[in-house]
């Protein structure tokens, strides 16, 4: 495994991370979860991402259990906070109220005195950016979280938070969370850029584009009864990249992974790993043998040829 300084901070992070975002806490067996975080730790990732409100907290409380029996100092945990977990006014956002509650309880539910790199999980527009950057630097004076990121904001609004909390002398955010993969490639226009500029690294969610990067659903073919797009709790998040049009390019792409000796998978990942801000790419596993699979990704660098090869292959066909 590889390991790359996330932004301009002293921390390091795994190529590969997992993610906790659609399986942990849906897995029918109630062992397995656990038995996925022990082969990714034992592969040498370090970075476990989760949120306050996957499976109403219970990812946070399973990736909390199995990364007990481990040294604290030798992972990396993340979660996030914003996104509503209940009814009330302020069960929700990114108020001084709200984050420091929701901290509290995934503290508690992870089963840790800290947590790694806190992220604030959506923009929250009904609250002072000045007050959420505050609430964010009061934790780490506090020692409850060492780091702090957002996930999904828009270029504009990380700009306004590293300047508005430079003005303010407050602790950094060092990371963003987009997704991107090679089906989705808008973050290459303004995000990276930004971030790259303003010292912030990438923490890249759905870089398998949920599956539909793996080459396991072909155009026009039926959907595996086991796959999680044939579950309709998960597939709202799949089905957008599983359309006759993105099929057929990922068809395309799968004599390019063969030329290079790897898997579709594997070149997926190290496609979206050629971007040097990029630090870590989470992904998501329902099988320790995923788990062993991806891992492989970490360390390999395509060629320009190979590159110039997915370029061409991703390109719409004419219609």
């Amino acid at each position: 495994m590889q390991y790359r300084r996330l932004g301009n901070s002293g921390l390091k992070v795994s190529e590969i991370a997992l993610g906790s975002w659609l399986t942990v806490g849906a897995a029918s067996d109630p062992r397995l979860p656990e038995r996925i975080i022990d082969r990714a730790y034992g592969h040498g990732i370090n970075l476990f991402d989760t949120a306050n409100v996957y499976h109403h907290g219970e990812a946070e409380r399973i990736v909390g259990h199995a990364l007990a029996k481990y040294e604290r100092s030798s992972y990396v945990l993340a979660t996030k906070v914003c996104v509503p977990v209940g009814d009330g006014p302020n069960d929700r956002g990114l108020s001084r109220k709200h984050i420091r509650e929701q901290c509290d309880l995934s503290l508690k539910r992870l089963g840790v005195d800290y947590i790694d790199l806190y992220q604030c999980h959506r923009y929250d527009p009904d609250t002072p950016l000045d007050e959420t950057l505050r609430a964010l630097d009061d934790l780490v004076k506090a020692g409850k979280v060492l780091y702090t990121g957002v996930s999904m904001w828009r270029p504009a609004q990380i700009v306004d938070a590293v300047r508005t909390g430079a003005e303010l002398n407050l602790n950094r955010i060092i990371s963003s969370q987009p997704q991107y993969h090679m089906l989705l490639r808008e973050p290459e226009l303004e995000l990276i850029p930004v971030c790259e500029r303003e010292g912030l690294g990438q923490i890249v969610f759905s870089p398998l584009a949920q599956g539909a990067l793996t080459g396991k659903y072909e155009p026009g073919g039926m959907i595996p009864p086991s796959s999680r797009a044939a579950d309709p709790k998960q597939n709202g998040a799949i089905s957008r990249w599983i359309d006759e049009d993105h099929l057929k390019r990922v068809q395309r792409l799968k004599p390019i992974a063969d030329q290079a000796g790897i898997s579709l998978a594997q070149m997926a990942l190290a496609w979206i790993l050629r971007q040097p801000s990029v630090a870590s790419c989470i992904v998501g596993a329902s099988r320790p043998e995923q788990v062993d699979h991806n891992v492989h990704a970490s360390g390999i660098r395509l060629d320009a040829a190979t590159l110039d090869a997915i370029d061409a292959a991703l390109k719409f066909e004419e219609k």
